[in-house]
């Protein structure tokens, strides 16, 4: 019989697996691609540092737990970049059945709670899962803007594009954070034109 250690040292194990998944965003030095794990990570930085950005329902410490775990899936199911090509259905399809292996190797308790937990993210409902999906649509154009445009060039995105796109995600849960990026995305964007 497994003991509820050896489950839970399973899915670490296996979690690790998200070092190897290439995301479409670049570092800020554009040396190279990030890996799904280093976004998440970053990530659970923002929300530390700009908790300030959340309204007053928002819980910081739930924000932090919903990040790290956000894009676990991304182990079976791949990422998918924003501005890419890709079928909505069938990747929230593959999405469920790696959520279903991957938090299923848990303990019942915590497979409970954390698949809840990404469920209430993937939702994006609470004002605590908005403003975590807010965090999730902001790093990446800040990459970009660091890396000279990183992944938008790479896409041929439109300043169209990203505000339909991302800016609708970043302005529904942190409306001051949507208002520092779209000035500095704008700007960018006109910059080439």
């Amino acid at each position: 019989m497994t003991t509820r250690l050896e489950q839970q040292i399973a899915f670490l194990n296996e979690a690790d697996k998200l070092k190897s998944v290439t995301r479409g965003t670049l570092l800020c030095d554009a040396s190279r691609a990030e890996n799904s794990a280093e976004h998440s990570w970053h990530l659970t930085l923002y929300a530390l540092v700009l908790a300030d950005q959340a309204g007053p329902d928002v819980d910081i410490t739930r924000v932090i737990k919903m990040l790290i775990l956000h894009d676990l899936v991304e182990i079976d199911a791949g990422d998918n970049p924003i501005f890419g090509s890709y079928d909505t259905a069938d990747m929230e399809a593959q999405e469920q059945l790696a959520a279903d292996r991957i938090f299923g190797l848990l303990p019942n308790d915590l497979r409970d709670d954390l698949r809840a937990t990404w469920e209430e993210f993937e939702a994006n409902e609470t004002p605590t899962a908005r403003f975590a999906k807010s965090l999730d649509r902001f790093q990446p154009p800040m990459q970009n803007l660091a890396a000279g445009g990183g992944s938008w060039v790479e896409y041929n995105v439109t300043e169209a594009q990203f505000v339909e796109k991302v800016g609708r995600k970043i302005q529904t849960g942190a409306p001051g954070l949507w208002e520092f990026a779209r000035a500095r995305v704008s700007a960018w964007f006109a910059a080439r034109s």
